[in-house]
């Protein structure tokens, strides 16, 4: 019997799907023209890598605390609206930062304090953003065609990785702060219009009427009961925390590379061009076989990357590296989110969502900190070199803890 014909585009050809890719992408741009533009300008003002961590951290501690209760939040609440909110939230510590960069006296009096201030309010906005945005992507397609939204979901976001930073490098070169800060803000009002139209109608979901720790720990339970969601998470997580570089990119642009602004944004953007390309193959080819393996060849891939970018001195070398960390993160994203939407109950997707954005986000944002730590402790070269040395070794152990997962086959 002939297989049914693959239809890459399955997803697309939903109209309120497309919609929701066009505002996740004018969130992530602007999110990430921001992201550049504070660790230019920290660095800029303190020289401290240390400093770049404490960016990382900043954001990490409310969306860590908050980000659990804002899963039982989705599960029980209008998805699309507490998007909107907390995008228009966003918007407005963009808008701080933009106030604050364009008084260069209260710069110089305050120094980066007020730049942490603005980050840690972020981070309570995204807390609420990231489980909302997971559970209301995974109502508006057929469950048929998950896996293909998660790649377009993925590849659509990366785009927006490799504009985001690039763009907003080349804004804080020509333009300065103030200039990026306010497109920045623009592009996060534009997603929250944009997320207006998808068409949702919230529906009361058979979530029991239960304490809020009760619901908490409900998530956390069906994770933890789950051997391959947990492993995936806990995989990425470790790995992302002890390998992550991009904290430390502007260290590298202005001390080792010395590329400037625009380079940082070139470097900040090499991950993502790497993680599209994989993106759309992923999109265009049939669901993959033997997911588990897979998963961990990648994430032994981008520890290797990272381990590589570590010790180059060449510019494109570096950005070759980058790149290839981006298209092994990309394999690991898109069977790591496919694998939590199609094991996930619809009524508990809300809390699951959120105990899967406290892992991926702390493994980012704890990174970064972690980095920062190491970089002022060991200096920048060798934070990094052993820090994609420890997540090979995470992706061993994972292996041999969890052989469910490494013997996982097609999940779609």
């Amino acid at each position: 019997m002939t297989p049914a014909r693959h239809d890459p585009y399955a997803a697309l050809r939903h109209r309120d799907f497309r919609w929701f890719i066009i505002s996740l992408f004018s969130m992530t741009l602007g999110s990430q023209l921001q992201g550049v533009v504070v660790g230019w300008q920290v660095y800029s003002i303190t020289h401290d890598p240390l400093a770049l961590g404490l960016v990382g951290l900043a954001e990490a501690l409310p969306f860590i605390a908050i980000a659990l209760p804002a899963g039982y939040v989705a599960d029980r609440s209008d998805r699309r609206r507490i998007v909107v909110v907390s995008l228009v939230v966003a918007a407005c510590c963009s808008a701080a930062l933009l106030a604050y960069s364009a008084s260069p006296g209260m710069v110089g009096r305050y120094g980066v304090v007020p730049i942490y201030g603005a980050i840690f309010v972020s981070g309570i906005a995204r807390s609420f953003l990231q489980p909302a945005r997971q559970a209301l992507g995974a109502e508006i397609v057929p469950r048929r065609v998950y896996e293909n939204a998660v790649a377009w979901r993925s590849s659509t976001w990366q785009t927006a990785t490799v504009a985001g930073p690039a763009v907003g490098g080349l804004l804080y070169g020509f333009a300065g702060p103030v200039t990026s800060y306010a497109v920045g803000a623009a592009l996060l009002v534009i997603a929250a219009c944009g997320f207006l139209i998808v068409r949702y109608t919230h529906q009361a979901r058979p979530v029991e009427d239960v304490a809020i720790l009760s619901g908490l720990v409900t998530g956390l339970r069906f994770v933890w009961r789950s051997p391959v969601i947990l492993g995936a998470l806990s995989l990425d997580l470790f790995s992302v925390f002890l390998g992550g570089a991009e904290a430390l990119l502007p260290v590298f642009a202005s001390e080792i590379l010395r590329v400037g602004p625009q380079g940082l944004g070139i470097l900040r953007a090499a991950p993502g061009a790497g993680a599209v390309a994989m993106g759309v193959y992923l999109a265009h080819r049939r669901p993959i076989e033997r997911a588990g393996r897979t998963m961990f060849v990648a994430v032994a891939v981008f520890a290797l990357a990272i381990i590589g970018f570590g010790l180059s001195r060449s510019f494109y070398l570096s950005l070759a590296l980058l790149a290839l960390s981006g298209m092994a993160d990309s394999v690991s994203v898109v069977i790591r989110s496919t694998l939590l939407q199609l094991l996930t109950p619809p009524e508990m997707l809300g809390r699951v969502s959120a105990v899967n954005s406290v892992f991926i986000g702390s493994s980012n944002e704890l990174g970064a900190f972690e980095s920062g730590v190491a970089a002022r402790l060991l200096g920048t070269v060798p934070a990094v070199v052993l820090g994609g040395t420890a997540s090979l070794l995470v992706v061993g152990l994972t292996a041999r803890l969890v052989p469910k997962l490494r013997k996982l086959g097609r999940i779609a």
